[in-house]
């Protein structure tokens, strides 16, 4: 017979305790071992990849930040854009990224709120709406793209000039308020899903205690269970944003456009963006050797307003986390 470990059992006592002392040190020096050839496999993945970011950073601040000046920020484009800057295409950024958080993110947080808090998890109605959300996160960008042409320019658009403009094309083609609500029911899966998460954090007891005190539902969840999640929710939102902002192929056919020195001024107006510009500059350019450095100066202004609102999300949690005692997120 065998004991643990494998030792016989028929053997005296001093024999079986010096033969699982062995078998425990070879199992031990096995762990030691795979735990090491772990340790350097995954120390050696994130080498490469912070390689990788390093190199791309480098070559983009070599190549671009000659070309960046107060001029290149403040200036629109010219001379076939191989000259001037990119003032149209930042404030066109922002104005879309400002229309989309506006139509998005409150659905996303109410949707949220709908499914964590009162939707019943079993039901089907439930079911099909995570169902939705999860294959809504999965599409491609370019068919969101192809989703607000269709949907909101040909259809919503289109109807709108017919009822009200009389058949003159108002806004039944792109612009930048059908790129704004692309890019919304785009970023909407990440602002759902954040929220959610967010909330699952929230202790039960708060809700229990609330509740206990004579507070209703709805004063339960806005009184006390949306302030304690609100640093998880305002970091999938900012995060949303930081994602938008850099999208090209949704703007591409809804509101974007080629080569436009003018500020939008109207919600029906098509703009530039830095993300398109970026396209343009790089596949349709008639010039590359001309457009190179402002192409490069482009994607570095670009990759500094993500990092930016990356950071911002990780210091208005921080901030929030101090603010709410017991915050999460």
């Amino acid at each position: 017979m065998t004991g643990e470990l494998g030792v016989p059992t028929a053997i005296p006592a001093t024999e079986r305790s010096a033969a699982v002392a062995r078998a425990n040190a070879r199992r031990t020096r096995r762990n030691l071992v795979a735990d090491g050839a772990m340790a350097l496999a995954t120390g050696a993945t994130l080498l490469i990849v912070l390689a990788v970011l390093a190199i791309i950073l480098i070559d983009v601040i070599h190549n671009g930040a000659p070309r960046l000046s107060w001029a290149f920020l403040s200036e629109a484009p010219r001379d076939g854009m191989t000259a001037g800057g990119i003032f149209p295409a930042i404030v066109g950024m922002l104005e879309m990224v400002i229309l989309m958080t506006l139509a998005g993110v409150p659905v996303g947080v109410a949707t949220a709120i709908y499914l964590h808090e009162y939707a019943s998890p079993v039901s089907p109605v439930t079911r099909a709406i995570r169902i939705a959300v999860a294959n809504l996160a999965g599409v491609p960008s370019i068919v969101f793209g192809l989703f607000g042409l269709g949907f909101f320019v040909q259809f919503l658009g289109a109807g709108v000039d017919k009822v009200f403009f009389h058949g003159e094309k108002i806004y039944g083609q792109p612009a930048l308020i059908w790129a704004a609500l692309t890019m919304a029911v785009l970023t909407l899966p990440v602002v759902i899903v954040a929220t959610e998460e967010a909330l699952r954090a929230v202790p039960r007891e708060l809700r229990e205690a609330s509740l206990a005190l004579g507070a209703t539902k709805l004063q339960t969840v806005m009184h006390v269970v949306v302030p304690q999640a609100a640093p998880g929710i305002l970091t999938g939102t900012i995060l949303a944003v930081s994602r938008g902002a850099g999208e090209v192929a949704p703007i591409l056919f809804t509101g974007a456009a080629y080569f436009l020195p003018l500020l939008p001024k109207h919600l029906w107006s098509q703009f530039m963006s830095p993300s398109y510009h970026v396209y343009v500059l790089s596949t349709q350019s008639p010039d590359v050797d001309a457009t190179k450095p402002i192409l490069y100066a482009t994607v570095l202004v670009l990759l500094a307003l993500t990092f930016t609102l990356n950071i911002a999300a990780i210091v208005v949690r921080a901030r929030m986390r101090r603010r709410i005692p017991g915050g999460v997120g």
